[in-house]
C-alpha cells in the first residue's frame, strides 16, 4: 500500500474551486456551527457535569447523576483542537451506475471533496484510504488547506475502474486502526451491497465516530416500468439485462433493496450516521441537510 502522495492534479482544479466557493459561502452562512454539532462526539474532550437546558443534545445526559440527584445533568464537552477526519473511499465498479446524467461515483466524489473542503476550513486534519480493484493507497492525515485540496484533488483525479476487470476492493480495516488515532472521525464512502461484516468493524465504531456514505439513484428506489436496460451487477462482477415488465424482476429488485437497507442499517444502527445523497440531489445541500439533523438532534434508529 502506497503512502505517497504526488502533486496536484491539473484536471479537477477547476472542479475543486467550484466546490471551495460553495463549501467557503455555505460555512459562512449555514454549516459551521452544524458541522462542529455532527462531528464533536468522538472529537471532543468531558469537561464537568452541568445542569441539563432545554435545547442541550440530550444525548450527554448522564444517567447515572439524573437518578442521584433526581433532575437532570448532562455531560459538558470542551472542544479538541486537532480533529482528525479519515476518509475511506471504496472506488468498487458498482459506483459506475446512473440513470440521470451522474453516477454514483460522481456523486460519491463530489460529497467526498466539498467534506473535505469544509474540514479545511474548519482547521481539521484530513486523511484518506482509497481502494479500487487492484489498486489501494493511503495519504497520512494532513492539517492545513493545501495539503488538503491536494488530497482532494488525487481522489478526483482517479481513473474509475474498469467494468470488464476485478471487482473486488480489500479495505484494510487493522491498517485504518494502526493509522487513525483514537477519537477521529472515519467516513467510509462506498457502493454498501449486502456481504459481511467487515473485520473489527465494531471495534472500530468503538473507538472512531464512524460514518457511512452512500449514493443512490432514483433506479435504486424503483425500476421504470415495461423497459428493457441493461445494467452493472454489483454481486455478479457484470452488466446484465433488466426487463421491467416482468414481475419476478420486479420482485428481485424489492428484495435486494430490503437486503441493501437492511445491511446499511446493521453497518450503522444510529441512523445519524447513515448519509445518504442523491444522484439527482445537490451534494452540497444534502450535506446541509444532514448537518442540520444532527444539530437537532436528528432521528436515532
Amino acid at each position: 500500500m502506497s503512502a505517497e502522495m504526488i502533486s496536484m492534479p491539473s484536471a479537477p482544479t477547476s472542479l475543486l474551486q467550484r466546490l471551495e466557493w460553495r463549501a467557503r459561502h455555505a460555512v459562512n452562512t449555514t454549516v459551521s456551527g452544524e458541522y462542529r454539532s455532527a462531528f464533536r462526539g468522538r472529537g471532543m474532550e468531558f469537561d464537568q457535569v452541568v445542569k441539563y437546558q432545554w435545547g442541550d443534545d440530550p444525548r450527554d445526559i448522564d444517567w447515572n447523576v439524573t437518578a442521584r440527584l433526581g433532575e437532570p445533568y448532562r455531560k459538558r464537552f470542551v472542544e479538541e483542537r486537532d480533529l482528525t477526519i479519515m476518509f475511506v473511499f471504496e472506488d468498487s465498479p458498482a459506483l459506475q451506475f446512473g440513470s440521470d446524467g451522474r453516477t454514483r461515483r460522481q456523486t460519491l466524489l463530489e460529497t467526498a471533496a466539498l467534506l473535505m473542503t469544509i474540514s479545511a476550513i474548519n482547521r481539521d486534519r484530513v486523511g484518506l484510504l482509497y481502494s479500487a480493484p487492484g489498486k489501494s493507497w493511503f495519504q497520512r492525515a494532513l492539517p492545513g488547506r493545501k495539503g488538503i485540496m491536494r488530497i482532494a484533488a488525487t481522489l478526483l483525479d482517479q481513473p474509475a475502474p474498469s467494468l470488464d476487470g476485478p471487482t473486488a476492493c480489500p479495505l484494510s480495516w487493522p491498517f485504518v486502526k494502526k493509522s487513525a488515532t483514537r477519537g477521529s472521525v472515519l467516513l467510509w464512502f462506498g457502493p454498501f451491497a449486502p456481504q459481511g461484516m467487515p473485520e473489527l468493524w465494531r471495534e472500530l465504531q468503538q473507538r472512531y465516530q464512524a460514518v457511512g456514505v452512500r449514493a443512490d439513484d432514483p433506479w435504486d428506489v424503483e425500476l421504470p416500468r415495461n423497459a428493457k436496460l441493461s445494467a452493472y451487477d454489483p454481486l455478479a462482477g457484470r452488466l446484465t439485462l433488466l426487463n421491467t415488465a416482468s414481475s419476478a424482476e420486479r420482485a428481485a429488485h424489492a428484495a435486494w433493496r430490503e437486503r441493501r437497507e437492511e445491511y446499511f442499517t446493521e453497518m450503522f444502527p444510529r441512523s445519524d450516521d447513515r448519509l445518504i445523497v442523491g444522484n439527482v440531489d445537490d451534494p452540497l445541500q444534502s450535506l446541509i441537510a444532514w448537518f442540520h439533523r444532527h444539530r437537532h438532534g436528528g432521528a436515532r434508529a
